[in-house]
C-alpha cells in the first residue's frame, strides 16, 4: 500500500512516500481503507520531534475510510462500516489498523472528506467551548487564527452557542472567510489586546482560544476580563517561554490551561458525544465544512510546508 514514512526527524521534506505491506488488524482492532486523512499541527510537532515518536513511523493522527477487516474479538462493526478515528497514529496511509474502541461512525450524511476534515478539530472545538471553558449566551470571546481550520470551527461553533466571537486573522481573504463565519469583529495581530478592550468597552472576553502560542500569547492575557480563561491549546507559532504564574494575579486572577483533546476523550462514551455532536451538526448544515486544499498523499511536505507558511486557511486533506 502508498503510505507516508519518517525516518528521521526534521522539516517537511522528511515527508516520504513508500510501499509499505498491507496492516493486519490485531485482537480488538479494524483494518480501515482511508478515504481522507487530516493534516493537523499536531503532525508538525511529532514531523519535527518537538514531540517524541518512534521512528520508522507512519505519521497522521486523523482519517475515515471504510472497514475493510475486523481482528479477533472485535464487535459492534461490520466489514463496510464508515467509521473515523482522531489520535491514533498511522492515517498517514491508504489502509491502517485501528484500536476498534477509538473507532466512531459516520452518519450516512457526512461525506467521509467531512468526516476526515472535522474530527479531530470538530470535537476539539466542541471540549473547548462547552468543557475548558462553557460559553455562555452574551459572552464576549477571543478566536485566535481565525480562519484556519480550528479558527472556523471555533467560530461558527462559539456563534451557535450564543458568543460575541472577536477573532485575528492575518490577511483580507482571511479576515472575510472568518467574518463569514460568523465572527462578530476580525482583527490583525499588531495591537490586538488593546482593540479587544476598546471592543469590550475596558472589560476584556470571558476566554481567549490560542493555538498560536508564543506570538499571541501576551496579548491573549493582556485580553482578558477578571477571571477569565486563557486557552492555550496549541503553539503553531512557537512555544510560550516559562513565565511567573503571578502574571495571573494582576491580569485580573485569570486563569491559563493547556488542554488536548487526549484528556478530553479518554472515556468511550465520552468519545462519542463528542464525535456525534460534531457529525450532527456537519449533518444538519449548522457547521459549515471549509477544506482548503486536498492534496495527493504523496504531496505530505508540501501540505506541511503549507501550513507551516500560513499559507493556507480551513482543513488540509490527503487524498491516497
Amino acid at each position: 500500500m502508498r503510505a507516508i514514512v519518517v525516518t528521521e526527524t526534521g522539516g517537511p521534506e522528511v515527508l516520504r512516500e513508500a510501499e509499505r505491506p498491507d496492516p493486519v488488524p490485531g485482537p480488538g482492532e479494524a483494518l480501515v481503507d482511508v478515504a481522507a486523512s487530516g493534516v493537523n499541527f499536531i503532525d508538525v510537532y511529532y514531523r519535527t520531534g518537538a514531540y517524541p515518536l518512534d521512528l520508522p513511523a507512519v505519521p497522521g493522527v486523523e482519517a475515515a475510510g471504510t472497514v475493510a477487516a475486523l481482528g479477533e474479538g472485535v464487535t459492534g462493526l461490520a466489514v463496510g462500516d464508515r467509521v473515523a478515528w482522531a489520535n491514533v497514529p498511522g492515517a498517514y496511509a491508504a489502509r491502517a489498523a485501528v484500536p476498534a474502541e477509538r473507532l466512531v461512525p459516520v452518519p450516512d450524511a457526512v461525506s467521509l472528506d467531512d468526516a476526515a476534515a472535522t474530527l479531530l478539530q470538530g470535537m476539539t472545538a466542541h471540549y473547548l467551548t462547552h468543557s475548558t471553558y462553557e460559553v455562555r449566551p452574551g459572552d464576549t470571546v477571543l478566536v485566535h487564527a481565525a480562519a484556519g481550520g480550528m479558527g472556523l470551527l471555533l467560530t461558527q461553533v462559539a456563534k451557535a452557542l450564543g458568543a460575541r466571537v472577536i477573532g485575528t486573522a492575518s490577511t483580507a481573504e482571511k479576515e472575510k472567510l472568518a467574518r463569514d463565519a460568523g465572527a462578530d469583529e476580525v482583527l490583525g495581530y499588531d495591537g490586538f489586546a488593546d482593540r479587544v478592550r476598546e471592543l469590550t468597552g475596558g472589560e476584556g472576553v470571558a476566554a481567549v482560544y490560542d493555538g498560536v502560542g508564543a506570538p499571541t500569547f501576551d496579548g491573549s492575557l493582556a485580553s482578558l476580563r477578571r477571571r477569565g480563561v486563557l486557552a492555550l491549546y496549541g503553539a503553531a507559532g512557537g512555544k510560550v517561554p516559562p513565565f511567573d504564574p503571578q502574571r495571573l494575579n494582576p491580569a485580573g486572577s485569570v486563569f491559563l490551561t493547556r488542554p488536548t483533546l487526549v484528556d478530553y476523550t479518554v472515556e468511550r462514551e465520552e468519545l462519542l458525544e463528542r464525535a456525534a455532536a460534531v457529525y450532527g451538526w456537519v449533518a444538519s448544515g449548522d457547521l459549515n465544512v471549509h477544506v482548503g486544499h486536498r492534496y495527493d498523499l504523496g504531496e505530505a511536505g508540501t501540505a506541511h510546508a503549507d501550513l507551516e507558511a500560513r499559507r493556507t486557511t480551513g482543513k488540509l486533506l490527503l487524498i491516497p
